[in-house]
């Protein structure tokens, strides 16, 4: 297991890096974006009312990323949606590494085709700053929730952070690892 290296790991070091280089005349290796980190978020506004979905909200999280997600709550007491602070509101989870490369293999190859009525991704949602930000309506594209043991279907955010400096470096970067972006 020590010397497993996910695909798009090996496909990053061994053809995207040298095609970012010659596409954008990095000098220095350094300079070359990567991907950071993978941010998965389900918010579970349900959870005000019933407790029991914040479980369920966490334990499908776990089984897509593949380790143990965080419970995030609300800082403060909004008195219009009975929250009080310090409430669970949701749960959260940060990739790195071989997870952050095996997830979003997963994603671009086996739950985006799943997606219904899926275009493409719009070429918007970048930050300004090198950052991805996109949200699925359904957790069930994944393959790893069983659908018949799902009791509510929840929608996520997903944001690949990479160390580009621009929009057009990390959206080339994305686009080698098969990102399916709207034309």
């Amino acid at each position: 297991m020590a010397d497993y290296t996910p695909r798009l790991e090996k496909h990053y070091r061994e053809t995207v890096r040298d095609a970012l280089r010659s596409e954008f005349g990095y000098r220095n290796d350094m300079m070359i974006p990567r991907l950071d980190k993978i941010v998965l978020n389900m918010g579970v506004g349900e959870a005000v009312s019933d407790s029991k979905k914040i479980k369920s909200a966490h334990d499908d999280l776990m089984a897509i990323a593949g380790q143990k997600p965080v419970i995030t709550r609300a800082k403060r007491s909004i008195a219009g949606f009975k929250l009080r602070e310090g409430m669970p509101v949701g749960v959260k989870v940060t990739l790195r590494r071989a997870r952050m490369y095996e997830f979003l293999d997963r994603l671009v190859t086996i739950a985006m085709p799943r997606v219904r009525d899926f275009r493409g991704i719009p070429k918007r949602s970048f930050d300004g700053r090198g950052n991805f930000a996109m949200g699925l309506k359904e957790h069930i594209v994944f393959p790893e929730i069983n659908f018949d043991q799902v009791d509510q279907v929840w929608g996520m955010d997903i944001v690949i952070c990479t160390t580009a400096r621009s929009d057009a470096e990390a959206m080339a970067l994305l686009k080698h690892f098969n990102m399916p972006f709207q034309n």
